[in-house]
């Protein structure tokens, strides 16, 4: 910057009234006031920051690292897994990964590449990089944060060296995250804050996750007719009063409240009296169904029992063991008299609140969001059990609030361009965003096909929302309806059995520039799905397998192959 010995100042006959100019005048006087024109430039250090996310939480925490580092004297960049060039890979000096994990431990789709790059053998020596990892997961699982600690096990076998230790994060990582940020603040050097202004004031709406909106739950109906071995809720939540909004696309997330009988029982198991304010701590507070590796290794620690200790320590074991059983069934199966209820609950993980993928459009229900509810009940080992969340708006009477805040996906949205075909392939509660995307659809005047594949087990009594879409097709707002009620019929006919038979079509909407958008269980039926895409893609397109590979990856780059799978 050239040596100025005035500041500048904006000239009368600039375009702005008196106020305007004084005010400029005054910040362009203290921009200069005491600068050095040959003060040497603040050196930064360069950090790149990779993420890998299937609902936007580890996007999220990327920019709040990003923004955090260039702070303290570093030059971030951050960059979706799926569009970093591993070329840059051994010439990285500070590495950071935020990954979550998804269905059966696996990377979520835009880290799939660099994960499998990384364990494939063709990545280079990466001796000389700097890196830390901070993994999301939830410890309701089984392989919890399985792709971090992947990802944190493949850099180290390629010779990088740990800049910090990582960190795994359960659902309610906030407080873990900033203990990572910091200690790879410290790690790494960074210097102080540049900046002594107060911060901004907060910008966010007055209700979000750290304080949920107490809603009125306005319509709780089944979908399902008599006669189905499915309960599926469609639940009708007014936004009035809460300054909230919405995309097609975004998940809503619901915080549940534990069924007071679980409660009961569970503090007899405990041996401990079921008063009424245990009950309602419990109820409110606690995650006191799931049976996890976590509270396992912290009971076989408390009983000291030595089965339970070789357990924790067998995660294929610990599998075979949780599949069907809830946290109730470790306390009656290996009884121990707790103290108190601060025994009990110290073992216990916070209520986790629950995403449901949006079944609305804003524009159609205003001030409303919708939701589409699978409701789970089975028996397993001897008891009754029932889904937390699901059963709590199954049997809500709309009285009491349910308290909502909303997850923004920004992944998994429409086209930007209106004209897009758009193919959707969403069985069961699969079905959820793709009833938000037509209505979005309609009420837009988008004038880009549209092709849903839907299916259930009978048609007769799981044909999920089937008024409002013969409606849709009937308006031209659903170009095409393909439908697959597995057992209508002796063979079982599936989602992807209709992808394979309307190949043809499917690949010419593709080849049109279309979207390809997936909901629902990604253990199964989105394998499934995937796999009948590349079949479709090698086979009309007369490609061999590995070039169905690259084109359906390429989709994906062109975020035109898009999943919301849980």
């Amino acid at each position: 910057m050239s040596n100025l010995a005035n500041p500048p100042f904006i000239p009368e006959n600039a375009p702005f009234s008196i106020e305007q100019r004084a005010w400029l005048n005054g910040f362009l006087a203290g921009m200069f006031s005491g600068q050095d024109a040959e003060a040497a430039p603040v050196e930064t250090k360069p950090i790149t920051i990779l993420w890998g996310s299937q609902t936007g939480n580890s996007e999220g925490l990327a920019r709040q690292t990003s923004k955090a580092l260039g702070a303290k004297g570093f030059a971030p960049t951050v960059y979706d897994m799926g569009e970093y060039d591993t070329a840059k890979l051994k010439d990285e000096e500070r590495l950071l990964i935020i990954t979550s994990t998804y269905g059966d431990g696996e990377p979520p789709d835009n880290a799939v590449a660099l994960h499998g790059f990384l364990g494939n053998g063709e990545a280079p020596k990466l001796d000389g990089v700097l890196y830390s990892v901070l993994a999301l997961g939830d410890t309701n699982y089984p392989d919890f944060c399985k792709c971090g600690i992947e990802f944190d096990e493949r850099l180290a076998a390629l010779g990088a060296t740990r800049l910090t230790p990582r960190v795994d994060c359960d659902v309610d990582y906030e407080e873990p995250f900033s203990g990572w940020l910091a200690a790879v603040e410290e790690a790494a050097g960074a210097s102080s804050s540049s900046s002594d202004e107060e911060e901004a004031p907060s910008s966010e709406p007055e209700y979000g996750k750290k304080n949920p909106f107490p809603a009125k739950i306005l319509v709780n109906r089944n979908l399902n007719a008599e006669g189905s071995a499915k309960e599926t809720r469609h639940v009708e939540i007014s936004l009035a009063g809460s300054g909230l909004s919405y995309e097609p696309g975004d998940a809503v997330a619901i915080v549940p409240e534990n069924d007071a009988a679980y409660v009961a029982d569970l503090l007899k198991a405990a041996g401990l009296e079921a008063d009424a304010a245990s009950v309602e701590e419990l109820r409110l507070r606690f995650d006191v169904t799931n049976l996890t590796l976590k509270n396992l290794k912290a009971y076989a620690a408390l009983t000291g029992s030595e089965e339970l200790a070789k357990l924790a320590d067998d995660r294929e074991a610990f599998k075979a063991y949780a599949e069907g059983r809830q946290f109730i069934d470790l306390l009656l199966e290996h009884p121990y008299a707790f103290a108190d209820v601060e025994e009990l609950t110290g073992l216990l993980s916070p209520l986790a609140p629950r995403l449901y993928s949006i079944s609305s459009s804003p524009k159609a229900h205003p001030d409303e969001v919708h939701v589409t509810v699978g409701v789970v009940r089975y028996d397993a080992h001897g008891r009754a059990r029932k889904g937390v969340c699901s059963n709590f708006l199954a049997e809500h009477d709309g009285e009491s609030p349910a308290r909502i805040y909303f997850h923004p996906t920004k992944s998994f949205r429409l086209p930007e361009n209106p004209d897009v075909p758009v193919i959707m392939v969403g069985p069961g509660t699969g079905i959820a965003p793709f009833r938000a995307f037509l209505e979005e659809r309609a009420a837009t005047g988008a004038s880009g096909k549209n092709w849903l594949f839907f299916g259930d087990q009978h048609e007769a009594s799981d044909f999920l929302y089937e008024e409002e879409l013969r409606g849709f097709l009937e308006s031209g707002v659903l170009t095409k309806l393909d439908t697959a009620f597995s057992r209508d019929q002796e063979r079982k006919v599936y989602v992807q059995d209709r992808m394979v038979e309307r190949g043809k079509e499917l690949y010419d909407w593709l080849e049109e520039g279309g979207s390809f958008y997936v909901c629902g269980d990604a253990s199964r039926m989105a394998k499934d799905v995937d796999a009948a895409l590349h079949r479709i893609v090698a086979e009309e397109g007369g490609m061999s397998a590995d070039q169905a590979v690259s084109y359906v990856d390429g989709l994906k780059k062109q975020k035109r192959y898009l999943r919301d799978v849980y």
